[in-house]
């Protein structure tokens, strides 16, 4: 059966509903991609704090799960939802003090250095999501640089008060990473937020002549995002498997 193609997202399609709705402004697949990020970053410390782990992990899923995923629907409604603007302000205020009541409580182990990731966590929500400064900060750079980088030095050194060589470059391959999604979602965000009809042919050397459609322009593109997301949390998965059995 063809996959329906209707929703603002691969993974909120189907019948409008809260569940629907939900599911688009969560994001679950690139939270849990990000999430992947924070459990590589720690397991590069020599003894993981697993405690630290999960709370970072929370902090994580509060400040760009909830918290800047509701900033940007709250922003256009890119996902269409009709979640009421207050109950995204307000769930964006949980998420962000959540995090940030998190990180502090977190420098009583770390250390006061923890407060400059907290700090530059937070311009990156707001400045990112909500398109500040006149939308010079929304970049692919940024993207990738807040969204790849940031997760595994912030969770690196959470664990160890300190960015080893192996994090920076840990954090270097995380950037390339979600600069490689950023390049495959955004022309399927194109196709599917605002794209009403394709129209075109393809001719080939033997004479076949096939039809370009949304189907086969976003087909592609996220059935290599899915891969990936998958990818990146069986990857986190096996590292922390590995640790666990020593």
């Amino acid at each position: 059966m063809a996959r329906n193609l209707e929703g603002p997202a691969f993974y909120a399609t189907g019948t409008r509903g809260p569940w629907r709705d939900l599911r688009a402004v969560l994001h679950p697949p690139y939270t849990a991609w990000l999430l992947s990020y924070v459990v590589l970053g720690a397991m590069l410390a020599a003894r993981v704090n697993w405690t630290t782990l999960l709370a970072t992990l929370v902090a994580f899923f509060l400040a760009v799960g909830v918290c800047a995923h509701a900033l940007d629907e709250l922003r256009g409604r890119p996902l269409g939802t009709q979640i009421p603007s207050r109950a995204l302000w307000v769930a964006s205020v949980i998420g962000f003090v959540g995090s940030v009541a998190l990180g502090v409580v977190g420098t009583s182990r770390v250390g006061a250095g923890l407060l400059v990731f907290i700090v530059v966590g937070a311009g990156l929500v707001f400045s990112y999501n909500l398109e500040l400064f006149g939308g010079r900060v929304h970049t692919d750079l940024v993207f990738a640089l807040a969204w790849g980088a940031f997760p595994v030095l912030t969770s690196a050194y959470a664990q160890s008060s300190t960015l080893s060589p192996s994090a920076l470059v840990l954090a270097f391959a995380a950037a390339l990473i979600s600069a490689a999604q950023r390049s495959l979602s955004t022309p399927v965000r194109l196709l599917r937020r605002q794209v009403t009809s394709v129209d075109g042919e393809m001719s080939f050397a033997d004479g076949r002549v096939e039809r370009i459609d949304r189907r086969m322009l976003m087909g592609p593109s996220e059935r290599a995002l899915r891969a990936l997301s998958w990818a990146m949390m069986a990857l986190a998965v096996a590292f922390v498997l590995a640790r666990r059995g020593h």
